[in-house]
């Protein structure tokens, strides 16, 4: 096998040790948790109002940095107990009264790997035999700060570090190649 198939074969190989490594390495499942199950369900409707809100999670919460916040339709923040974390499993206690409406449930957690996720979703309250909720009143708390969504920057950065590892190691093998190469 002459010297340039060689360098060629390593060339491809590296190549695709470095595009192996981009993609496992940014795989959702290493990149972050993700909300397994929510009760009250995202979009649920409830002829009961909910006492506690429980959110289930992929990985193990660390219990120092979780935050689930109930609001209702204006934004005002419902009253509730601190979250209690078990495991993957966080939940709060509601302490004050649902009336029928929409209510939004927000939590922002911490990973035991010191991924941050946060994220929101609506649930329902239409219990026939309660009374309808009191209008809004124009002090609304706002919640929408942890309401934004999944994070995703660390995917994203694990993504770009991988791309670039992956250009130095084609150009590290092309500068090789060159060199070794007989010159006319």
């Amino acid at each position: 096998m002459s010297a340039s198939r060689r360098t060629a074969g390593r060339f491809v190989a590296v190549l695709l040790a470095g595009v192996l490594t981009l993609f496992v390495a940014a795989t959702p499942a290493r990149a972050h948790n993700g909300l397994r199950s929510a009760s009250p369900a995202r979009d649920a409707t409830l002829t009961r109002a909910p006492t506690t809100i429980t959110l289930e999670f992929l990985a193990r919460l660390d219990p120092t940095f979780t935050t689930i916040v109930l609001t209702d339709g204006t934004e005002r923040r419902v009253p509730t107990d601190d979250p209690v974390v078990s495991g993957a499993t966080g939940s709060v206690r509601v302490t004050g009264p649902l009336p029928n409406g929409t209510y939004t449930v927000a939590y922002r957690v911490v990973s035991a790997d010191g991924h941050p996720v946060q994220g929101s979703y609506p649930f329902t309250v239409a219990d026939p035999a309660a009374p309808s909720p009191d209008p809004p009143t124009g002090s609304a708390a706002p919640a929408a700060a942890l309401a934004s969504g999944h994070g995703g920057g660390r995917a994203t950065v694990v993504g770009a570090a991988g791309s670039v590892v992956v250009v130095l190691l084609a150009a590290a093998a092309v500068l090789r190649r060159r060199r070794r190469s007989p010159r006319p």
